[in-house]
């Protein structure tokens, strides 16, 4: 398998220059494209087809949870990691039911960017460990409205732990 190519869309350009140095640096990624708001990334990922697009969820024009839809729909190659500093539990499930694949918080180390990455890649769903039992608990409470990509994420055993873990 080649670089994985990775998409930022961020209204800040200090946070995608950080972004893009923290994951060219990496042997198996690189940066394909950015975007200021949520408008700029529909286009940018309709001509880049990057396999992530890392995505904030406040931007101007059109913010990150209303482009995640717009944007699987328009491409089947892509996943969606939210990276926000939202940490009330109610942005991951909002996010998730939007079809994120996976969500983390601008204060973690990068060490949780390319750890989120290698998961989502792996068809796995990512949450930021930082955000904890409370988010888990949100998911798991609000699991029946959940649509993909969560549901085929999780096998039915792997749904009953987290439901334990969420509940302590």
């Amino acid at each position: 398998m080649g670089q994985l190519r990775i998409f930022l869309a961020d209204d800040h350009a200090m946070i995608r220059t950080g972004l893009r140095a923290l994951i060219n640096a990496e042997p198996d990624m690189h940066v394909v494209g950015e975007a200021s708001d949520g408008g700029e990334a529909l286009a940018g990922v309709i001509e880049a087809q990057p396999d992530l697009v890392v995505m904030d969820i406040v931007m101007p024009r059109l913010g990150g949870l209303e482009a995640i839809p717009h944007l699987l729909a328009r491409t089947s190659r892509s996943r969606v990691l939210v990276l926000s500093v939202h940490e009330e539990a109610s942005y991951p499930r909002q996010a998730i039911e939007a079809g994120a694949s996976g969500y983390i918080l601008k204060r973690s180390a990068a060490a949780v960017l390319i750890e989120a990455i290698h998961a989502i890649m792996a068809h796995h769903l990512y949450l930021d460990p930082a955000l904890g039992k409370t988010a888990i608990s949100d998911l798991v409470r609000h699991h029946s409205s959940i649509t993909p990509p969560l549901t085929p994420l999780l096998s039915e055993r792997e749904a009953v732990v987290l439901r334990l873990i969420a509940q302590g």
